[in-house]
């Protein structure tokens, strides 16, 4: 039995439309979209900060009825 929703990350090496491609192939149909920021905390000297460095997009997929 396999999982009724499952999320999908849009990995580095690939574009959106590669990772709806990849949905499609495994029986999936987006029905959300996320986008996390990724931080980075970068010291300098005494103090430390916390920068963004990229946008992570996640898609959460249901399984297509057939």
């Amino acid at each position: 039995m396999s999982k009724k929703k499952l999320l999908f990350e849009v990995q580095e090496n690939e574009t959106i439309s590669d990772c709806l491609d990849r949905m499609k192939d495994a029986g999936y149909m987006p029905v959300r979209r996320m986008e996390k920021p990724v931080f980075k905390e970068q010291k300098d000297g005494g103090k430390s900060e916390v920068v963004p460095v990229r946008q992570t997009i996640v898609f959460e997929g249901k399984k297509i009825e057939e």
